[in-house]
């Protein structure tokens, strides 16, 4: 799909472009010659007068500041006029098109293109260009503007065939830049250089967009459970170096089940749940004891006080 490009390739022929001093051309010769004929018996003047400012009229042309002017002798390409004023040979010569010079914006899309994986994508770009040698533009190809824009639909649908949807996905720059390159390599010898390649948006089918958004999920379940489990790994390791310093030190396994007995006993009301085997390796019994009647004291204080 090919959208709308500015006209700046202007033939001359179906196009009007008047121009003051054409104007005033016309009418200075068409006033003398009504002032001749007044003077006279022959009313002929007059005509003559008109044509010959009409033709003489045809003479200036005006190209604006981004434009030049293509002339043609007799069919024959003469040079370049322009930007402002500038004077050609009536009947003889004539102003075939005006190139516009200036940086050019074309849209253009790739529909239900197939990727490298087969993936059906749209994806709609947009090519910055201009004409660096108006001459090849005007001689070398018909309508240049519409040979750029299929130029870059074609190179468009040749990248996306030649690469994975992944790549197109994630090295949206590196596309950009050889989608330039090639569209260059096919404009330069209707010379029209690109400026840039714009990637606006690359669309995928709904489908195949759940299936990429349960993968990464997946993906991302997958990751967390590598790095949870990795995290196990090195406690354990933590765990057996302070086992080894614990055994060679009794009392600091005992003020480590104090502290643990202190934190779980914050809260008023906590329970603790404390394996047999904890209370017997690590001396808890007396601990646990002592723990116990300060919860059974604290508990009798709060049924006072309600009372």
């Amino acid at each position: 799909m090919i959208f709308p490009v500015p006209n700046s390739a202007r033939p001359v022929a179906p196009v009007f472009r008047p121009n003051i001093v054409a104007v005033v051309i016309l009418v200075v010769g068409i006033a003398i010659g009504l002032s001749l004929t007044i003077g006279t018996e022959n009313p002929f003047w007059i005509l003559g007068f008109a044509v010959l400012s009409m033709i003489v009229a045809m003479s200036p042309k005006i190209a604006q500041q981004w434009e030049k002017a293509i002339v043609l002798r007799l069919g024959k390409y003469v040079g370049q006029r322009g930007p402002g004023l500038f004077w050609i040979t009536p009947l003889i010569e004539r102003v075939s098109i005006y190139i516009d010079q200036r940086v050019i914006t074309t849209s253009f899309a790739a529909e239900q293109t197939l990727t490298a994986d087969t993936v059906p994508v749209n994806v709609d770009a947009v090519l910055f260009w201009m004409v660096y040698d108006p001459e090849k533009a005007a001689l070398e190809v018909q309508q240049y503007m519409d040979a750029v824009s299929w130029a870059a639909q074609t190179a468009l649908r040749d990248i996306i065939g030649r690469t994975h949807l992944g790549d197109l996905l994630r090295g949206r720059e590196q596309i950009e830049g050889m989608l330039q390159e090639l569209i260059d390599q096919r404009c330069n010898p209707w010379g029209v250089t690109v400026q840039s390649v714009e990637m606006r948006d690359v669309i995928i089918p709904d489908a195949l967009q759940d299936a990429m958004s349960r993968e990464a999920q997946a993906y991302r379940e997958k990751q967390a459970r590598v790095i949870l489990g990795q995290a196990e790994v090195e406690i354990a390791k933590l765990f057996q170096e302070a086992s080894k310093s614990y055994q060679a030190n009794p009392t600091a396994l005992h003020l480590r089940a104090m502290n643990m007995l202190y934190e779980g006993l914050k809260e008023k009301g906590a329970l603790m749940l404390v394996p047999s085997s904890a209370v017997e390796s690590m001396g808890m019994g007396g601990l646990l004891g002592a723990a116990a009647l300060r919860q059974q004291s604290l508990t009798q204080n709060n049924d006072t006080e309600v009372t």
